[in-house]
C-alpha cells in the first residue's frame, strides 16, 4: 500500500474526520445523558419532597407519627426501592426515618443532617460504604403542625450503570465503526479513482508515434471528465506539432535531395571531364565526399518522416524472420573476419512474420553493422531468431565498448551519438537506430536496448507473429549457422 498516493490520503483523512466526529458525539450524548439523568433523578426526589410536605404533613395535626410512618412505607417502600427518607420537625427532633434498604448499601442513621446553608437544596454525599448519594431537601411549614424538614434520597447507581453501559458501548462500537469506514471509504475511494488509473495507462502508452490515440473521457461531468477532455486537446496539439514537424523534414529533405544529387552530379562532371592540378582533385573529392553523405543524411532523414508519418510504401508479406536474418549474416561475415570477430548466428524453425523484407534486412544490417563496428578485435558477435509468446524476437548481442547509462535512453534519437563509440569517421551521422526504431514501429513492434559501458550491448528486436503460421517451438526446430 502506497501510504503518498491520493486513495490512501484522502481515506486517511476520511478516517480522521469520522473519528473526531464519533468522538464528539460520544462525548455529548454521554454528558447529555447524565445530565437528564441526574435531572430526572432529582425531579423524582423533589417530587417524593413536595407530596409529603404538601399531602401527608397537612394532615399531621390530626394524625400522629406512626400514620406517618405507615402512609410513607405503603407510599414509596423505601427498603425496597433503596430510598432514603428522613423527615424532621424543627425542635423536635426526627419524626420519621426510613429503614435500611435490603441489599445494605447505605444505614440511614449514618447519613448526616443538613446545615444551614444546603436547606431546600440537593446535596451529594458519599457514605461509610462507599456510595455516593443525592439528596433533596425542602422545608415545609404545616399548620399547627410547625415546621419541618423533608429528606429525599436515592444512590445514583443506576445512573452511574446506565453510563458505564453507554461507555462500554461506544468504546467498543466506535473502533468498529472506524475500521468499517476505512474499509467501505478505501473500496470506494478505489473505485472512485478507478477511471485515474485508466487514464494513466493509456497515458503511459501515448508516445510521440501514436499521438492519435487519446484518453478515455467518464462521462460523468466532474472534475475526470473535464481534466480527460483537457488533456485530450492537449495531445491533439502535441499530435498537430508533431505532424507539422515531421511534415517540415519531409518536405525540407525532399527539397534538398534534387540541388544535392545536381551538385554531385556537376562535381562529378569536373573531375571526369577536365584536366586538374592534384590539389584541386583532391579539394574536388573531398568536396564529393561530403556531398555523397549529405545526400544519405537526406534520404535517412526523408525515410525517417515518411515512416512515422505513415506515408512511406511497406509492401508487407509473410515472410521467415529467421532465413532472412541468416542469410543477411552470412553475407556481412566478411566485416567480421576482417575485425577477427567470432561471429555466430542461430535460428529457430518457421519465424514467419508478416513484413516489408527490404526495410526489415535494413533493420538487420544496421544491427550488426553496429554490432562489428563497436567491437575490438577479438571480439564476439552473436545474433539470435526465436518465438516468445506471440512475437518474433531478433536478438543482436556483442561485448564491445558498450553505451553508457546516461546515453542509453537517447540512442533512437536523431543525430545523437555517444562520444565514446561514435564519431564522423566512424559513425556516421546519427540516423542509423532512428531509422531501425521507425521501421519497428511500422511493422507495429519495438526495439529496446541494454547495454553496460565496457561490456557490450543487447539490441533486441519485438515483432507480432504472423497470425496464420504456428511457430514450431521445439529442441529439434533450432537452426545455428556459425560464422
Amino acid at each position: 500500500m502506497n501510504i503518498r498516493s491520493l486513495r490512501f490520503r484522502m481515506t486517511a483523512w476520511y478516517a480522521g474526520l469520522l473519528m473526531g466526529a464519533l468522538l464528539l458525539f460520544g462525548v455529548s450524548v454521554y454528558l447529555g445523558l447524565e445530565r437528564y439523568l441526574d435531572w430526572t433523578l432529582q425531579n423524582a426526589l423533589a417530587s417524593e419532597c413536595r407530596t409529603i410536605g404538601t399531602e401527608l404533613l397537612s394532615q399531621l395535626p390530626g394524625k400522629n407519627a406512626s400514620w406517618l410512618k405507615t402512609e410513607i412505607d405503603e407510599a414509596y417502600a423505601p427498603e425496597v426501592n433503596a430510598r432514603f427518607i428522613r423527615v424532621t420537625r424543627e425542635g423536635g427532633g426526627v419524626i420519621y426515618l426510613s429503614g435500611a434498604p435490603k441489599d445494605g448499601i447505605f444505614n440511614p442513621s449514618d447519613i448526616p443532617f443538613p446545615n444551614g446553608g444546603q436547606r431546600d437544596a440537593v446535596r451529594q454525599i458519599r457514605t461509610s460504604t462507599g456510595q455516593q448519594l443525592i439528596i433533596d431537601t425542602m422545608s415545609f411549614t404545616a399548620v399547627g403542625a410547625g415546621r419541618f424538614l423533608v429528606e429525599s434520597g436515592t444512590p445514583n447507581q443506576q445512573t452511574r450503570v446506565v453510563l458505564h453501559g453507554l461507555l462500554l458501548t461506544l468504546a467498543v462500537y466506535t473502533p468498529l465503526t472506524v475500521f468499517l469506514a476505512i474499509v467501505g471509504g478505501y473500496w470506494l475511494m478505489r473505485r472512485s479513482l478507478r477511471p485515474v488509473d485508466e487514464i494513466t495507462e493509456r497515458a503511459e502508452g501515448i508516445t510521440s508515434t501514436n499521438l492519435s490515440e487519446r484518453l478515455p473521457v467518464i462521462r460523468t461531468g466532474d472534475e475526470l471528465e473535464r481534466l480527460s477532455e483537457a488533456l485530450n486537446r492537449m495531445i491533439s496539439r502535441l499530435d498537430e506539432a508533431f505532424r507539422h514537424i515531421n511534415r517540415f523534414s519531409a518536405d525540407a529533405s525532399h527539397e534538398l535531395r534534387t540541388p544535392l544529387t545536381i551538385l554531385q552530379l556537376e562535381l562529378e562532371g569536373v573531375v571526369n571531364n577536365h584536366t586538374l592540378s592534384p590539389t584541386l582533385c583532391e579539394q574536388l573529392g573531398s568536396a564529393l565526399e561530403e556531398t555523397h553523405r549529405m545526400s544519405k543524411i537526406v534520404e535517412s532523414l526523408l525515410a525517417i518522416c515518411r515512416l512515422d508519418a505513415g506515408e512511406a510504401k511497406l509492401e508487407k508479406k509473410p515472410l521467415n524472420l529467421g532465413d532472412l536474418v541468416t542469410t543477411t549474416a552470412c553475407e556481412m561475415k566478411i566485416l567480421a573476419q576482417d575485425k577477427s570477430l567470432a561471429f555466430h548466428a542461430s535460428s529457430e524453425h518457421d519465424i514467419w512474420i508478416e513484413g516489408d523484407r527490404t526495410r526489415l534486412q535494413q533493420v538487420v544490417v544496421n544491427l550488426i553493422d553496429n554490432a562489428i563496428k563497436y567491437t575490438g578485435e577479438g571480439g564476439s558477435v552473436e545474433v539470435r531468431v526465436l518465438s516468445s509468446g506471440c512475437n518474433a524476437v531478433l536478438e543482436v548481442t556483442d561485448n564491445g565498448v558498450g553505451i553508457p547509462e546516461d546515453a542509453i535512453p537517447h540512442v533512437f534519437e536523431r543525430f545523437y551519438r555517444v562520444d565514446k563509440a561514435r564519431s564522423r569517421a566512424s559513425g556516421g551521422a546519427g540516423l542509423g537506430l532512428s531509422i531501425v526504431k521507425a521501421i519497428c514501429v511500422a511493422h507495429g513492434g519495438e526495439i529496446h536496448v541494454s547495454s553496460e559501458e565496457g561490456r557490450g550491448s543487447c539490441f533486441r528486436v519485438e515483432l507480432p507473429l504472423e497470425s496464420s503460421f504456428e511457430t514450431r517451438e521445439s529442441a529439434s526446430g533450432v537452426r545455428k549457422l556459425s560464422l
